[in-house]
């Protein structure tokens, strides 16, 4: 008897067809990521993506349209690009390049970020001897919400920001509030239309930032430094979901699953720094930290 239910199921298996399930997270490692050929590629520059455009999983992120790191090799540079229902930010992880922006050609450096409208051409090209690392950050804007460009361009560099704590958040976490919407009164950079907030989390020695969760926002935590235990988790279950981390590591939370971080420093070591941005979705709602 149990023997015909098993091969019952054996068969079932295989005429019905696999559903993947609708991850609350996905996670990538920077040094595992592969370079895939995108609009911004050329010869001189390669481009890994974490999430969005040019990941398998693309379709798992809804209100975020890329994020990945273009590399540009000394002496080239990228396509040049421009989109009408996205506005991107540029994160300078590491080197100094010279950023194209509407035939301007305006030269950047390690931890400078930048607010690149929807419509404006855009690219970033390296006149150095050392590459240079950008982390690139798209954001759909809907068809009824009118983005029009920024009077200029809107770039700061993240050492100047102030660390300031943020109600909810913890005592061991200060935050740069780096860019922000057109309202803010802040960021640094009130620039955006979709994205709500771009910012480091500088965690002390053991520090936390107390899981939480958004339900009606997509974040991604990036690791620029340090060890410890990311929050990944099912949401308003509590189910915490701590993983080992280290810098590299990515991942990119979709609404209401819980987020967190847990320092591994020792008194003594480099704080724990994450880049961390966030972006309404559904498009009819607000968010705030």
């Amino acid at each position: 008897m149990w023997s015909k239910i098993s091969q019952l199921f054996l068969l079932a298996a295989s005429v019905w067809p696999a559903f993947a399930t609708d991850p609350t997270f996905l996670h990538r490692y920077l040094p595992d990521v592969r370079p895939k050929a995108v609009d911004l590629t050329t010869s001189a520059a390669q481009y890994k993506p974490l999430f969005g455009v040019g990941d398998p999983e693309e379709k798992q992120l809804k209100g975020v349209a890329r994020y990945g790191e273009l590399t540009v090799a000394p002496g080239g540079a990228s396509e040049i690009v421009s989109y009408p229902a996205e506005e991107q930010i540029y994160y300078v992880l590491d080197g100094n390049g010279v950023l194209l922006y509407d035939g301007q050609k305006v030269p950047v450096k390690k931890d400078d970020f930048m607010y690149l409208p929807v419509g404006v051409k855009h690219g970033m090209a390296n006149s150095s001897h050392l590459p240079v690392r950008v982390m690139v950050m798209g954001f759909r804007i809907p068809a009824e919400t009118k983005a029009p460009p920024t009077p200029k361009l809107m770039i700061a560099n993240a050492n100047d920001a102030r660390l300031a704590p943020v109600g909810g958040h913890g005592q061991t976490v200060l935050f740069k509030l780096l860019m922000g919407q057109t309202s803010s009164k802040r960021d640094m950079l009130p620039a955006a239309v979709r994205m709500v907030s771009l910012f480091i989390m500088d965690f002390s020695p053991g520090g936390t930032n107390i899981p939480h969760h958004h339900d009606n926002a997509e974040e991604i935590y990036y690791l620029l430094r340090g060890h410890g235990d990311i929050v990944a988790g099912g949401g308003m279950d509590g189910n915490e979901g701590r993983h080992p981390a280290r810098a590299g590591d990515a991942y990119f939370y979709r609404l209401n699953a819980t987020v967190g971080y847990y320092s591994g420093a020792k008194p003594g070591e480099p704080h724990d720094l994450i880049l961390a941005v966030r972006s309404l979705y559904p498009f009819d709602k607000n968010a705030s930290n």
